[in-house]
């Protein structure tokens, strides 16, 4: 067997990283914090003016319109609603990739906001199987609501677009024997009650066409439209939405560009992480020699609880879905098989990766029981901490890069937000799943098996953060290879940070990296909790260091209190 060299680190003292990771927060608060200190909705995406109200106030708000404008009693009512925060992200991505947010927020969100919270009743009514408000944010004003009694409003899209004629028909039966004119009268009370007047608007829709469709006077920004949308159930109104159209330009370049990145991440990530999965387990029975199978079982059982939990925790959107509870329970089993799946492959890719470079002589993930393991350990947080920094610094830099070259823009993703989680204080424990299961796959398996295939360390390093980079495309950020482009540079530091100083250094970056991001996105829902808890999540890194450096150095008593390593 060969001896093993120990891994190459920096002095925990070392200025020149200290100067850099002090730039790189400067630029990073600089670049991504500072122009958005206002309240947002989607981490530190999105500008908004007004204090974000409760879930609690937008019940209430609920509750009223019903009695007032619906005529439901308020016991039927009474039990607890659902409350989701939903988003228009097509229409927020237009104005984003129009640079037109600043004017819209100025001019119109106020009445037609992208961002709302959506109050849902189930059975409110024995003729009604789901009622949904949708309330302003800030404001607390109803804005739209549907009241389903057959098909929603997504299940008329859907009916709609397979284009056949008995579809059309069913919907044109389900609205009842309707004139225009009638369907005109029976929208006025709904418009009188949101604040509407005939004034000021046009009519948009003919006799033949379904529902009714008006246009806001003067209310255009670049090629989107305002529009009151009503749609009709057996003679009555069971909808009405207020939002501006999305320019038929802007749908179809998005629906070009998530067909991209279906292929970018299923091609380009999903299946070669599969490949790296099967390798692991060859690779961690033909290293078993140098390989612990007792190692990593602690961090994938970890990876596999948080990531659970994280299913569940979202389980608010997934219960706005209106699925079936048969449904519902396969898609649980699902997640949890595919967790399980990862988790598996995560496992193996420590087992097989440590043999991997222990086979080679290189010690690239230190053992508990090796000498000098506690102070490793906190030096590795330390020196977590400056790379994180840099990092972040750097994705700044990037960011500007990519749109000032490519024109890079995003929108939001109701699905991912804090706002539709069952306790946003847990969501930035995802940076530790982050940390261990991605810096496993792709550093200390990925790099060495691509090296074995290519001959070369840099080429190993690119090809592995490629694969890693594909596996975001998914996020709604655009033209979909900016994530790409982005994530390569950042893999590619990340390649450095591991060969340089071992996984647990690069364990410690990612994760600190992650945890000062989504600790950020709780900091700005705003209020005393959520500021407290994601101050705590930046600083859990250093706490874990430190707990694991006192607890070893009790273990150890004959080292020196203070080993200074090279």
């Amino acid at each position: 067997m060969k001896a093993e060299r120990p891994i190459h680190k920096l002095p925990p003292n070392n200025k020149a990283l200290w100067i850099m990771a002090v730039i790189g927060l400067a630029v990073f608060l600089y670049i991504q914090v500072f122009p958005l200190t206002s309240n947002s909705t989607d981490g530190l995406q999105q500008e908004r003016t007004g204090q974000i109200i409760s879930k609690e106030k937008a019940i209430q708000a609920a509750h009223q319109f019903t009695e007032t404008t619906l005529g439901l009693d308020r016991t039927d009512t009474e039990t607890k609603p659902l409350v989701t925060y939903q988003s228009d992200s097509e229409f927020y991505g237009y104005l984003s990739k129009s640079n037109l947010l600043t004017a819209y927020n100025n001019k119109y969100e106020k009445r037609f906001p992208y961002d709302i919270y959506r109050v849902s009743f189930s059975n409110p009514d024995s003729h009604i199987k789901q009622l949904e408000v949708d309330v302003h944010m800030t404001t607390g004003a109803v804005v739209g609501f549907e009241a389903v009694q057959l098909y929603s409003r997504k299940d008329r899209e859907v009916m709609l677009d397979q284009n056949q004629p008995v579809a059309l028909q069913t919907l044109q039966q389900l609205e009842g024997k309707l004139s225009l004119t009638d369907k005109q009268n029976k929208a006025i009370p709904y418009l009188e009650a949101l604040g509407y007047r005939a004034h000021e608007l046009d009519l948009a829709s003919g006799p033949d066409d379904l529902g009714l469709t008006y246009l806001v006077s003067k209310h255009v920004i670049g090629d989107a439209h305002a529009e009151l949308r009503f749609q009709f159930e057996y003679g009555q109104v069971s909808s009405m939405e207020a939002a501006f159209s999305v320019p038929r330009s802007h749908l179809d370049y998005v629906e070009s560009q998530t067909r991209l990145a279906n292929w970018l991440y299923f091609g380009g990530y999903a299946l070669l992480s599969f490949v790296l999965g099967i390798l692991a387990i060859v690779y961690s029975a033909r290293s078993r020699p140098y390989a612990s199978f007792g190692r990593g079982i602690f961090l994938s059982v970890f990876y596999f609880a948080v990531n659970i939990f994280s299913v569940i925790n979202l389980m608010p959107i997934l219960q706005s879905q209106n699925m079936s509870k048969g449904t519902f329970t396969i898609l649980l089993v699902i997640q949890f098989l595919f967790t399980l799946m990862v988790s598996a492959s995560i496992y193996f890719s420590l087992v097989g990766g440590d043999g991997l470079w222990r086979k080679q002589g290189n010690n690239m993930w230190m053992r508990a029981n090796e000498p000098g393991y506690g102070r490793h350990v906190l030096n590795s947080m330390t020196q977590g901490y400056a790379w994180a920094c840099i990092l972040l610094g750097a994705q700044s830099v990037i960011f500007v890069l990519l749109e000032g070259t490519i024109h890079a823009w995003s929108t939001t993703d109701a699905t991912q937000s804090t706002y539709n989680m069952v306790y946003p204080w847990l969501f930035p424990l995802v940076a530790w799943t982050a940390g261990i299961g991605e810096e496993a796959v792709y550093r200390l398996f990925g790099i060495p098996i691509l090296k074995k295939i290519f001959r070369s360390v840099w080429i190993a390093s690119l090809i592995s953060s490629l694969i890693w980079a594909f596996g975001h495309t998914l996020y709604p950020i655009y033209p979909v290879i900016s994530r790409p482009i982005e994530l390569a540079f950042i893999g590619l530091l990340f390649s450095f940070i591991f060969l340089r100083s071992g996984y647990i250094t690069v364990l410690f970056a990612h994760v600190i990296f992650d945890s000062i991001l989504m600790g950020l996105s709780l900091m700005i829902m705003g209020g005393i909790g959520n500021i407290l808890t994601g101050i705590f999540y930046i600083l859990l890194p250093g706490v874990v260091g430190y707990l694991i450096y006192v607890f070893k150095r009790r273990r150890e008593p004959g080292l020196p209190t203070f080993v200074q390593e090279d």
